[in-house]
This record gives C-alpha cells, structure tokens and sequence, in this order.
C-alpha cells in the first residue's frame, strides 16, 4: 500500500477512517480505488463538463457513494490528465508539420508562443 515500509504491519486493528496509523510512524493517507461504475459515472460526468462544483458535486458523491471531498480530488487530478493529453496531442500534430517548439522556456514565453502559433485541424 502506500504506508512506509517500516510501518507496515505496526497496526493489527486496521485502518481507521482514510487514514492509518503505523505506530510511531507518520499517519499517511490511504488510496482511494474506486469501482468501475463509479469510474464510468465519474468519466460520464467528466466529459459534460470539466469542473464538477455545489451542489451538482455533492449529488455526484452521494449517488456514488463517495466523499465530496473523493469527487473534487478526482476532478482536479483528472483535469490534469486531461491537459496533459491535450499537450501531447498538440505536440504530436506540430511535429508532423515540422514544427519544433523549443524545449525549455519559462511559462511567460510560452503563453506568448501560444498565442502566435497556428493551430492546423487534420
């Protein structure tokens, strides 16, 4: 799991809650796994629309049984993945013309590199 290993083992009763303890160790946070059918609804809900706020957020948990602070964290992380898929995509579609972007430049430079850049649909 994710408890150090010199923790492991140290508590015979368990977890308590999403944490657990490891004796003397530090408490660290137990991994959330989700089911595959609060995956597809998460998914669902995802592709709807990025950002999962109020009420609509507090509903999603309830029906799947999660925490609304699982269904924000979930969220944030896939919007993340998302991005990054985005990038990759971007990036492949660039290199298929030829273009090079340069490797390392600070987030300023790259915001202006953006908004020059052509976008090219296939």
């Amino acid at each position: 799991g994710l408890e150090l290993s010199h923790c492991v083992g140290a508590n015979s009763l368990g977890p308590t809650g999403p944490w657990r303890s490891g004796g003397p160790c530090k408490m660290k946070r137990v991994r959330t796994v989700f089911k595959p059918e609060q995956l597809e609804r998460l998914e669902q809900e995802f592709l709807k629309q990025q950002y999962m706020v109020g009420t609509e957020r507090v509903d999603l948990a309830a029906t799947l049984h999660l925490t609304e602070t699982q269904v924000k964290v979930w969220f944030q992380n896939r919007r993340i993945k998302w991005r990054k898929q985005s990038m990759e995509q971007k990036a492949a579609k660039l290199s298929q013309f030829g273009v090079i972007q340069p490797a390392s430049a600070d987030s300023t430079d790259s915001k202006n590199h953006e908004e020059d850049a052509v976008d090219v649909e296939l």
